[in-house]
């Protein structure tokens, strides 16, 4: 498995062609599996799912996306996580794939002293604060010959303005928040945590 970490923001495009070249290689078994860690320019984007009425702003360049799921946004401040992993060699189960990767950001996210939890509704994790439950890290995902890509987003110390433009995720009636918000700690390391955590947990 390669792991790969991008240091500069990579623009959505682009990061998603080279992930869907590594799916063909993956599937051709020309090359690896592979999670990559990198961060975003600000973009929308929508998976299969999206409502033009999730759109509340109508000025926003919205990029369609072959993923599952519905609109939301990155930018900087936000850690995302891609990856190419094939199923075919693990158990063939999405529903026991997405509970790895839920299990995986609650576990990273424990190690800073932080409880959040899954939904099996409103599929993401969840924080419990100040009376409110707030939506911390997205998923989306894609099967294709039981190869699974695309991925999941943190939110660290992005600019949630930018969330106040659409319908995160379909989700009307919750909101979004960060972990600087939510713990003013020093999270440089958290996607070395991920990555441990991902791969630890890809092995049960």
């Amino acid at each position: 498995m390669e792991i790969k970490i991008s240091k500069k923001p990579v623009e959505y495009r682009r990061a998603i062609n080279i992930l869907e070249e590594r799916l063909k290689l993956v599937k051709e078994k020309k090359a690896s599996e592979l999670i990559w860690l990198l961060q975003h320019p600000n973009v929308y984007t929508a998976g299969i799912r999206y409502s033009n009425n999730e759109i509340l702003d109508s000025s926003i360049n919205l990029i369609k996306t072959n993923r599952g799921g519905k609109i939301t946004y990155h930018g900087p401040g936000q850690l995302v996580c891609y990856f190419v992993i094939n199923l075919n060699k693990r158990k063939k189960d999405i529903r026991k794939f997405v509970n790895i990767i839920e299990n995986t950001i609650i576990q990273t996210l424990k190690e800073y002293k932080i409880t959040s939890f899954s939904d099996r509704k409103n599929i993401g994790i969840w924080i419990r604060h100040k009376k409110e439950i707030k939506k911390v890290a997205a998923i989306g995902i894609r099967v294709s010959k039981w190869i699974a890509y695309h991925g999941f987003s943190l939110n660290i110390s992005n600019n949630l303005d930018y969330y106040k433009k659409i319908i995160p995720c379909g989700i009307r009636n919750k909101k979004v928040t960060n972990l600087k918000l939510i713990k003013n700690k020093n999270y440089n390391d958290i996607y070395k945590k991920i990555i441990i955590n991902f791969i630890n947990n890809l092995k049960t």
